[in-house]
C-alpha cells in the first residue's frame, strides 16, 4: 500500500509499505479521509518522535478485514477509530483524567512501524482494545468527512465541558482555525456570548457559518476589546486555540478577576511568563485541557451525526483535499496556514 512515512525532522515521503497484518480482535480499515492535526505537524517538525512512523489520527473508513473473535463489527462497516482508549481502572481513570492513563498513551492504531495513528496511509490496523471501546460505526447517511471530525470534536467538547459555562458568561477564543472554530461553536451552544480573534477575516467568515457573530478585528488589542465588550470587566473565559506561549499573558489580561484561561494548543514543553499576582490577588485561573475523554464519546457521536443536518456540518471547515500521493504538499500547506486554508484532509 501507499503511505506518507515520517523519516525524520521535516522529512515525510510517500512510499510503498506492507499492508498491516491483523491479529485476533483486530480489524483492518481502508482509510477514506484523514484530517491533518496540529499535533501531527509538531511531531514532524520537532522530531519529538523517533522515525520511521506513519502519523494521522483524525480518520474514517471502511472495515475490509476482521480478526478472530470480532463480533460487533463486520466487513463493510463504515467506522471511525479513536487512536487512544483509557483502561478505565487506574488512578487517573478514577479521577476522570483519562489522558494521563498509561494505557491511554499506548496508541492502538497503526499503518506500520511504531504505532502512531496511521491515517496517512491506505489501510490501518485497529487493535483489539480500540475495537472494544474506541471504534465507532458511522450511519450510512453521514459522510466520511463529517465522521473524521469525531476525535477533534471530542477534544474540544471536553474543554468546554470542563468550564461549565453559563449563558451570562463571555468567552474569548483566540485563534479561528478549525479547532478554534470548534471550540467557539461549542461554547456558543451553551448560550454564552462568544468573541473570536484571528488575523484572517476569511476565517471569521467561516466562523459566521457556525453562528459566531462577534469577531475581533485583526491587530486589535484583544484584551481591550474583551473589556469593551464586557462593561470593562474582561471575558469570563479565554481559550487559547493556537500555540505560542506569548499569548498566555494576553489571555490573562483579557479575562476578568476570577476568570479562567484554558491552554488548549500549548502541547510543547517550555517556559512561559505570566503575572503570578493575577493568579493570586485577582484570583484568575490558568488551566489546561488535552486530548479526548471517553466520558463524552456518546454525546460527541450524537452531536457529530445529528449535527450534520442541524447546524454542525463540520465538512464546511474543510478547505483543501489532497490525495495520498500529494500528502507532502498537504502537510506543507497545513504547516504554513494561509488566509483561505482551514482543515486540510488526505483522502487515499
Amino acid at each position: 500500500m501507499r503511505a506518507a512515512v515520517y523519516r525524520g525532522v521535516n522529512d515525510v515521503r510517500v512510499e510503498t509499505v506492507p499492508v498491516p497484518e491483523i491479529g485476533p480482535g483486530d480489524v483492518l480499515v481502508k482509510i477514506n479521509t484523514c484530517g491533518i492535526c496540529g499535533t501531527d505537524l509538531k511531531k514532524i517538525h520537532t522530531g519529538s518522535h523517533s522515525a520511521p512512523r506513519i502519523f494521522g489520527h483524525e480518520m474514517s473508513g471502511t472495515i475490509v478485514r476482521v480478526g478472530e473473535g470480532v463480533t460487533n463489527f463486520a466487513v463493510g462497516d463504515r467506522v471511525m477509530a479513536y487512536h487512544h482508549v483509557p483502561c478505565g481502572d487506574c488512578f487517573y481513570c478514577r479521577k476522570q483524567t483519562f489522558a494521563q492513563c498509561d494505557s491511554y498513551k499506548n496508541v492502538g492504531c497503526t499503518a506500520g512501524f511504531a504505532p502512531s495513528g496511521g491515517g496517512f496511509a491506505e489501510y490501518i490496523r485497529v487493535m483489539s482494545w480500540i475495537v472494544g471501546r474506541g471504534l465507532v460505526k458511522i450511519p450510512d447517511e453521514i459522510p466520511f468527512e463529517q465522521a473524521a471530525f469525531i476525535e477533534p470534536v471530542n477534544t474540544c467538547y471536553k474543554a468546554i465541558e470542563l468550564l461549565s459555562l453559563r449563558p451570562d458568561e463571555t468567552v474569548l477564543v483566540i485563534g479561528q482555525g478549525p479547532i478554534g472554530i470548534l471550540l467557539a461553536a461549542l461554547a456558543h451552544r451553551t448560550g454564552a456570548t462568544v468573541l473570536t480573534s484571528d488575523l484572517y477575516p476569511e476565517r471569521h467568515a467561516v466562523a459566521a457559518k457556525f453562528g459566531l457573530k462577534n469577531p475581533l478585528k485583526a491587530g486589535e488589542n484583544v484584551a481591550a476589546a474583551a473589556k469593551a465588550a464586557t462593561e470593562g470587566r474582561g471575558a469570563d473565559v479565554a481559550l487559547l486555540a493556537v500555540g505560542g506561549n506569548g499569548l498566555i499573558q494576553i489571555a490573562m489580561d483579557a479575562i476578568r478577576p476570577g476568570g479562567r484561561v484554558v491552554l488548549f494548543a500549548q502541547t510543547q514543553h517550555g517556559e512561559a511568563g505570566f503575572d503570578p499576582g493575577a493568579v493570586c490577588m485577582d484570583e484568575k485561573t490558568l488551566m489546561g485541557s488535552y486530548s479526548s475523554s471517553v466520558s463524552f464519546n456518546e454525546d460527541v457521536n450524537r452531536l457529530v451525526f445529528e449535527g450534520y443536518r442541524n447546524g454542525f456540518d463540520f465538512t464546511r471547515l474543510i478547505s483543501h483535499r489532497f490525495s495520498l500521493e500529494d500528502a507532502v504538499k498537504a502537510i506543507d500547506l497545513a504547516s504554513h496556514p494561509q488566509a483561505d486554508s482551514m482543515k486540510i484532509v488526505i483522502q487515499p
